[in-house]
């Protein structure tokens, strides 16, 4: 059984955190698109009063608890345009950010497998996980989990230098994690703190903090355009590093692809 090149495996997990983040943009548009068509439909309407019916909660019977609500045009369209420019964003904004958080731990997994000994002869393993584990890889996975679960705490920027320690890369390196970092803490107050920028975020956003303490966070569609785009500048910039230290083949292939000829343009001898 052949085991995959490292480099190759590291290649395919950034580029299918690529392919999601491109997955995640073109969601965002279409949705957006959506709610221009629904606003657009309202508009329409010769009605002033619109009568919308939603769920607000589930049965035990599997059928769900419905309410009636009638809303005045203008304020529909408040709505619409409160999902379309502001909290679609922000949904967007927690998934982009996922996805490289998810990426950075798939990168560390993949190494600390092939090479346990990066955990360092200091980490212990808890006697009651190596009496549960079924065989040496089950303990490695188990101390991996561990490991990455301690990462998961750590700011960005106590990532990077775990991360450095790991895999000889130093993400403070890329222009673009700097920016990411702020993006994360602006993550982070949206989904702890209502958006209000607090001590927590100015610390963690360093250089890049957009608002001083106690202010509320913009997050608008031309926010999360620049958080999109910087995600993937991270992204890629890492997939460069990554091949410096581990060759990939596919990643060379891609960057550099053969031309073939057809047989009858070939050059006669």
């Amino acid at each position: 059984m052949t085991t995959l090149n490292l480099g190759n495996q590291l290649n395919q997990i950034l580029l299918a955190a690529k392919h999601a983040m491109y997955d995640q943009g073109e969601l965002a548009q279409l949705t957006y698109g959506a709610f221009d068509i629904a606003a657009r439909s309202m508009q329409d309407m010769e009605n002033e009063e619109i009568e919308v019916t939603f769920p607000v909660g589930y049965n035990p019977n599997k059928t769900a608890i419905s309410s009636t609500r009638i809303y005045r045009k203008e304020q529909l369209l408040s709505k619409y345009q409160f999902l379309a420019f502001h909290q679609l964003s922000i949904n967007a904004l927690v998934q982009l950010v996922t996805l490289i958080e998810t990426m950075l731990s798939d990168v560390v997994r993949a190494v600390v497998m092939r090479y346990p000994q990066k955990l360092g002869g200091k980490r212990s393993v808890p006697l009651q996980t190596v009496l549960e584990s079924t065989s040496l890889e089950e303990v490695h996975i188990r101390a991996t989990d561990a490991f990455l679960n301690e990462l998961a705490y750590k700011s960005p920027a106590e990532f990077s230098e775990s991360m450095q320690q790991l895999l000889s890369v130093n993400l403070l390196e890329c222009p673009a994690f700097h920016r990411y970092m702020e993006i994360k803490a602006t993550r982070d107050i949206f989904v702890h703190n209502s958006g209000i920028a607090n001590d927590v975020y100015m610390r963690k956003a360093g250089s890049h903090t957009r608002v001083k303490s106690g202010m509320a966070l913009p997050a608008d569609i031309q926010y999360f355009l620049e958080s999109y785009e910087c995600c993937l500048q991270v992204t890629e910039w890492l997939e460069v590093e990554l091949h410096v230290h581990w060759h990939s083949t596919e990643y060379e292939d891609r960057k550099n692809p053969q031309i073939e000829l057809p047989i009858s343009q070939l050059p006669t001898p």
